[in-house]
């Protein structure tokens, strides 16, 4: 039986520790939302609640890392220089990852951008603001102590994979996910997890993902105002689609559901493999069997 729940460090096991951060997670679910809609309710600002997802995954993780009497840091949380350095880093790749899958879209007569009528700089601002949340909610959540957990409990592929489907069929309810932008928006969303993950393994920090995830969809969005995973967002600039198939375009659901978006995934993919890294040498005593013989 003990070897059923801990391991030969007399450590609770990975298993049972991604358990009971899901059982928090559907807990604080059940204050999540009555809470907000009741903010909303008394006149709350939709403005002031972007941050509401992620304090409460935050919270989550934080109470998972004090019960294995970790600090918040071990998750990818260290706030330094080197923090605030990858992540700046993480925000140009993403804009360039962005940018080069349009730029392919235009160079085939896809699309022809044109300046937005209705552009301001209060909208970039909103915009970079309000997906730096959408990107720290979802990198705690799928990069944070849950896939953290898994890597160390079942080696870095498997994490790689269960977190990637886990994360490409989470965006199945977006607007426009079928036929032939649901199978070319998976794959990418797929892809685009394992370049997150990789980022992650890279640096055993959330910096990187953070800021790649942000360079993205803030690129993509109020930037360039394309879709962004189906949600119809008014950009910078204003793209005029010019007949090509939604395939080759992405169409309304974003440049995601594009053949060019997953080839600019493998590209950055393949730049991040080449690279060593920065992550700080593991100790040994904490080196598992599946990290050792996994790790990339």
């Amino acid at each position: 039986m003990k070897t059923l729940f801990l391991d030969s460090d007399g450590r609770l096991r990975n298993g049972w520790w991604m358990l009971v951060f899901v059982g928090f997670v559907v807990v604080s679910r059940l204050v999540y939302s009555p809470l907000v809609h009741g903010l909303k309710g008394v006149g709350v600002a939709k403005e002031w609640l972007e941050p509401a997802a992620f304090v409460f995954i935050l919270a989550v993780t934080w109470a998972c890392t004090r019960l294995r009497k970790e600090p918040l840091s071990s998750v990818g949380f260290q706030l330094d220089r080197r923090w605030l350095k990858e992540g700046v880093g993480g925000l140009l790749l993403g804009m360039a990852s962005m940018l080069l899958a349009v730029a392919m879209i235009w160079a085939i007569g896809g699309v022809r951008l044109e300046l937005n009528p209705a552009r301001s700089l209060g909208g970039l601002a909103y915009g970079f603001y309000m997906f730096l949340f959408v990107a720290l909610f979802e990198e705690t959540l799928f990069r944070g102590f849950l896939f953290q957990r898994l890597v160390d409990g079942a080696g870095v592929w498997i994490a790689q994979i269960v977190l990637g489907l886990l994360f490409a069929t989470g965006h199945w309810d977006n607007p426009g996910m079928a036929g032939a932008t649901k199978l070319w928006a998976t794959l990418d969303l797929f892809l685009g997890a394992l370049l997150l993950g990789l980022a992650y393994l890279r640096t055993r920090s959330l910096a990187l993902p953070v800021g790649l995830h942000l360079g993205w969809n803030w690129m993509q969005g109020h930037v360039l105002g394309f879709g962004v995973s189906g949600i119809d967002i008014q950009g910078w600039l204003h793209p005029v689609f010019l007949g090509k198939a939604e395939w080759l375009t992405g169409g309304k659901f974003g440049p995601e559901s594009s053949v060019f978006a997953v080839v600019a995934d493998v590209l950055t993919l393949a730049l991040l493999w080449r690279w060593k890294g920065s992550a700080p040498e593991l100790p040994v005593a904490r080196l598992t069997c599946s990290e050792s013989a996994t790790a990339p």
